[in-house]
């Protein structure tokens, strides 16, 4: 019930949002065309005077800030799952001094550097409930063609939505999902307490009369056995035939992104290319969905109640469906905001039942995917300056590491797996906040020099 109220709460915000433009659209039809064109000429004309805005990279206090933002938001992010590119993006134009585009280009790069490294840990660290690898495959598979369609999608709609309307689309989308994600970690702490009250009172029952503890050879055998070596580990959570599947898909929407921007936007080519990409998403995930239908399938059959994947929602042409939704509507935020689609995602993960643990390590291996594709894009297009991106991306490796390395120990030291969803949450909040004030700053900058509100058109704001 409370998904289905969460889906309608963003149904509801984003139409009302999107219908909102016809009204700016309505009054602006009162202003005669050549001063609208005029108008459209001149903002971009000033777009590109200030296309490439690149600070040195010299010591300095701006330096030094951005070094503890990026640091701290790359940390927090790849331990949510959410990547971190809401706080990187109004980091990097408001305290740094970069445009807009270069800043979305370095925040891919940073988050392509913390996902890595993220992604790195996680696979020398076992399950901590199962005895299956931490990266569900699955989950990966079903998700990542979807989240690479909807970063095309994101980024073409960019294009044509008024900035105005991305700033609400992204408040009312973040402020759902941190207020959702909260929830969940109070309902999980909740239930931690419980079952660490539980587990007490086992202990305690464990005690002879004479005070002694008496343990169970069978758990303690168990455990002894459970004992492997990292490489062990590594060895067991790698599953390569799933891995160059991934990177086939990768390389698969690289080569059409490059042969797109070869080509003349709007031409008979282009729209070639940008179609080619919804057979070969649709056609990865269309096969994992199967596979995770019949599996769901025999298993109810047979009377196995044992979940197939990570998820513990039943995987019914309906969920599959809400799935592959959520996986575009996630790539389409990102593409809009330059960010991974971890905002998205990784609350998505908890809602059908993973656990955090899990659901993190997953996010930010599907994030590694969609972020490396576009820095090796923006790369080509010379988006950005090489020093700034090696020196960011290098802090935000050592902060996906050590982000992970610190919040495991405090996890397994207090038992609770919610402070990861915490995490989630605040992250996602405070990347409204900054996404949110830089984008109604901007946006009454717009309006107060009269500029053009409503939709732009495609072709010809490109």
């Amino acid at each position: 019930m409370a998904t289905k109220a969460f889906v309608l709460y963003l149904f509801s915000t984003f139409s009302v949002a999107i219908l909102s433009v016809l009204f700016f659209t309505h009054q602006n039809d009162d202003i005669s065309y050549q001063p609208r064109l005029s108008s459209l000429k001149s903002n971009l004309l000033h777009l590109e005077a200030s296309d490439k805005v690149w600070p040195d990279l010299t010591f300095n206090w701006r330096l030094v800030l951005a070094t503890v933002i990026g640091f701290l938001g790359s940390a927090c992010g790849t331990v949510g799952g959410v990547g971190g590119g809401g706080i990187f993006v109004p980091m990097l134009t408001l305290i740094v001094g970069f445009d807009t585009k270069s800043a979305a280009a370095i925040s891919k790069c940073m988050i392509m550097g913390a996902s890595a490294s993220s992604v790195w840990y996680n696979l020398r660290v076992p399950h901590p409930t199962r005895e299956v690898p931490i990266l569900d495959y699955d989950l990966a598979l079903l998700f990542q063609p979807m989240l690479m369609l909807g970063i095309t999608i994101g980024v073409s709609l960019s294009v044509v939505f008024p900035y105005w309307l991305i700033t609400v689309l992204i408040i009312i989308l973040f402020l759902g999902t941190s207020s959702r994600s909260a929830y969940k970690g109070v309902e999980m702490w909740k239930e931690e307490t419980i079952l660490k009250k539980e587990f007490a009172r086992q202990q305690e029952a464990r005690v002879d009369s004479r005070g002694e503890l008496l343990i169970d050879a069978d758990y303690q055998q168990l455990n002894n056995s459970e004992e492997k070596s990292m490489m062990q580990i590594l060895c067991f959570n790698l599953r390569w035939k799933r891995v160059m599947v991934l990177v086939t898909l990768w390389v698969a929407f690289l080569l059409l992104q490059i042969f797109k921007n070869d080509t003349t936007t709007c031409s008979t080519w282009y729209w070639v290319l940008f179609c080619l990409e919804f057979p070969i998403a649709f056609v990865v995930f269309g096969y994992e969905a199967i596979k995770l239908y019949k599996d769901y399938k025999k298993r109810l059959s047979t009377g196995n109640s044992e979940s197939i994947c990570e998820a513990s929602i039943a995987w019914t042409p309906m969920n599959i469906a809400f799935c592959a939704l959520c996986g575009i509507l996630g790539g389409t935020v990102g593409g809009l905001l330059g960010s991974g689609g971890g905002f998205i995602l990784g609350p998505l993960l908890l809602e059908i039942g993973v656990i955090p643990q899990v659901a993190s390590a997953t996010a930010t291996f599907v994030m590694m995917f969609s972020a490396s594709l576009s820095v090796v894009e923006f790369y080509l297009l010379k988006r950005f300056p090489i020093p700034y991106a090696l020196y960011l991306t290098s802090v935000s490796i050592l902060a996906g590491f050590w982000g992970q390395f610190l919040v495991r120990k405090i996890v397994t030291f207090l038992k609770r797996a919610s402070i990861i969803v915490f995490v989630l949450s605040a992250v996602i909040f405070a990347s409204a906040i900054t996404m949110g004030v830089t984008g109604i700053k901007s946006s009454l900058q717009m309006i107060k020099d009269g500029e053009f509100m409503g939709f732009l058109n495609f072709c010809s704001s490109q």
